[in-house]
């Protein structure tokens, strides 16, 4: 249970009790513990296994269950977008300057991103310098598209980084359920996909699985 201590602060206490029989008169022998520090080490654990440590965004685990969450509770007749999001020449930045460098770039990259969603939608860290997005209960396919728009244009200004800007750009690739895939492996397979795509036509640019 949660009490509160002397100094005001809530704690976690962990209370067990035992019946015993002395002579006759039945009694208890109760044991309390303080198990606030455990509590927090342990919801810091799981925070940080669904978790990305650079951009603290859902990491690739917890993406996968929320696109499978998404799918179960899509009303009859809504599609859902899967954008899968790559940084275009992050490598040859994150190997020049480093990886702190690298590292300040995507947490920034993420800000941005973020700005063009809706609190509906997920955001997450797919590994490496790879975003996904899964926009749910489209009302028609081009809101994706609006949505991808919206993110090249927040990552055109420069990113400032140890005192030099530099410019990056993106390519999108957007998947639908379930017009492309029937499940939430093939969704985000296709957006990669596309994705991949998009990079071959010239980069920091967007396209469709399939057009």
């Amino acid at each position: 249970m949660r009490v509160r201590s002397k100094s005001g602060e809530m704690r976690d206490i962990l209370y067990s009790a035992e019946p015993l029989d002395l002579g006759g008169e039945r009694c208890y022998l109760a044991l309390s513990m303080d198990v606030t520090d455990r509590k927090e080490m342990e919801e810091r654990l799981t925070y940080l296994g669904a978790h990305d440590p650079v951009t603290n965004l859902p990491n690739r685990i917890a993406f996968r269950n929320q696109v499978d969450e998404a799918l179960e509770r899509s009303a009859p007749g809504r599609a859902i977008a899967v954008l899968a999001l790559d940084i275009d020449d992050f490598k040859l930045l994150n190997d020049a300057l480093g990886h702190r460098a690298g590292d300040a770039v995507l947490r920034e990259a993420s800000h941005r991103i973020a700005g063009c969603v809706r609190k509906a939608d997920t955001l997450a860290r797919h590994g490496g310098d790879e975003f996904v997005v899964v926009i749910p209960d489209l009302h028609q396919d081009g809101d994706s598209q609006v949505v991808a728009e919206k993110i090249l244009r927040a990552l055109e200004p420069a990113f400032r980084v140890d005192g030099r800007d530099f410019t990056i750009g993106a390519s999108i690739g957007i998947s639908l359920f379930p017009t492309d895939a029937g499940d939430g492996e093939g969704v985000l397979r296709n957006a990669d996909v596309a994705m991949y795509r998009a990079k071959q036509l010239g980069r920091n640019n967007y396209r469709f699985y399939g057009r």
